[in-house]
């Protein structure tokens, strides 16, 4: 009988990033499934379906405040419900969100070994991303296996004092699902993406979705857009935008008249990935793009202070250039006037074999994992 593996993913992000894990479970002797938390009801499903997946099981929430207490007091109940019916052989958590802590704890409590996936990545500054750094940082505390996606990341957790032998480097997912759905060669679903991104004109995706930039760092990072249209008018840009009405009326209120701009509801994972893989720039606060862009020859714009993926800025594909509308328009300046390339370098984030390194770590470590927690107390204990 293969042994089980529960998957917990609330967010599209998490979806996109287990799926690879999920589909190389089955192939090396395990069995995975996959719970989504309804941290972002339908979006679990939307990340999965790309890859021929859907959620085994769904936990569906109350809320009514939308606060992330209400959310993380609402979710640890009903991820123990789950494990408490169905007990698998470890419990896989991936990131840094509410449901990564929520259902690390609940597994902690019961004794369930947890594995978590993207470990050991840091900024140092618990305010950003808020809550997102004090989220991994907890996680860490706990997990049984730690799966960091880079070298600096696993050394991050030896500095913290995680054991050597709990760390094992695997690349980041993320990479192998881009080169999945990048394999398939399929045009973009949205026409106004494929009309964008049409001909030989440079090409720049901008997204920003990070709650700490919608006070004012998204309108210096959309007024940058503004100008750099202005100095490349051949130029075109995409910019997928967050459903969050606010952000919606700073985007229409800078871009509505901007002819060279394309804004279009959020993408579903494929065309992202058609349109990545054709930019010539991106501009983005998003931590996932980060990691896929030099996997295609794409320079990188973080809109952020820090960033917690280093190896991308140490290795020439991505620059910190914060939300300031003058550190943006001059580095797309360089990039878009030929100055400033790409390194031409691999992928510091790996090379797509990393769910297949996960699981080879998964087959010969959990029988260790589980005799670790027997040792501090036995299942059940309180």
């Amino acid at each position: 009988m293969k042994q089980e593996l529960t998957l917990f993913a609330g967010t599209r992000p998490e979806a996109i990033k287990l799926a690879p894990i999920a589909l190389a479970a089955g192939e090396s002797g395990f069995r995975a499934r996959i719970v989504a938390t309804g941290q972002h009801p339908d979006m679990v499903d939307q990340g999965l379906a790309p890859f021929g997946i859907a959620p085994d099981d769904r936990i569906v929430l109350s809320r009514a405040t939308g606060s992330l207490s209400e959310l993380f007091t609402g979710l640890v109940p009903e991820v123990d419900r789950v494990l408490a019916e169905r007990r698998p052989a470890a419990v896989v958590v991936q990131g840094d969100t509410a449901t990564t802590l929520a259902c690390a704890l609940a597994a902690f409590w019961r004794h369930i070994p947890v594995v978590h996936v993207e470990a050991g990545l840091r900024t140092g500054d618990l305010a950003s991303p808020f809550p997102e750094e004090a989220n991994r940082q907890l996680v860490s505390r706990i997990a049984a296996l730690h799966l960091a996606p880079t070298p600096a990341a696993g050394a991050a957790l030896r500095a913290e004092g995680v054991p050597d032998e709990k760390i094992v480097v695997t690349g980041n997912t993320v990479v192998d699902a881009a080169l999945h759905i990048a394999g398939r060669g399929l045009p973009p679903k949205n026409v106004a993406v494929a009309a964008a991104f049409a001909g030989l004109r440079p090409r720049i995706l901008v997204t920003m979705h990070r709650r700490e930039s919608w006070r004012s760092g998204i309108g210096e990072v959309l007024g940058a857009v503004m100008q750099i249209a202005r100095e490349f008018p051949g130029a075109r840009f995409l910019l997928p935008s967050h459903p969050n009405p606010k952000v919606r009326q700073i985007v229409h209120r800078i871009l509505g008249t901007c002819d060279a701009v394309t804004v279009t509801e959020p993408l579903d994972y494929p065309d992202l990935i058609w349109a990545l893989s054709r930019s010539s720039l991106v501009i983005t606060d998003s931590g996932g793009i980060q990691e896929e862009a030099p996997t295609f020859g794409v320079p990188v714009l973080v809109a952020r202070d820090t960033t917690e993926r280093r190896e991308a800025v140490d290795a020439g594909w991505a620059r910190l250039v914060g939300t300031d509308f003058s550190e943006v328009v001059i580095a797309a300046r360089a990039v878009l006037a030929g100055r400033e390339k790409g390194p031409g370098t691999p992928n510091p984030f790996g090379n797509g074999d990393a769910a297949r390194l996960t699981m080879d770590a998964l087959r010969s470590r959990i029988p260790d994992l589980d005799r670790d927690l027997t040792a501090v107390a036995s299942p059940g204990a309180p």
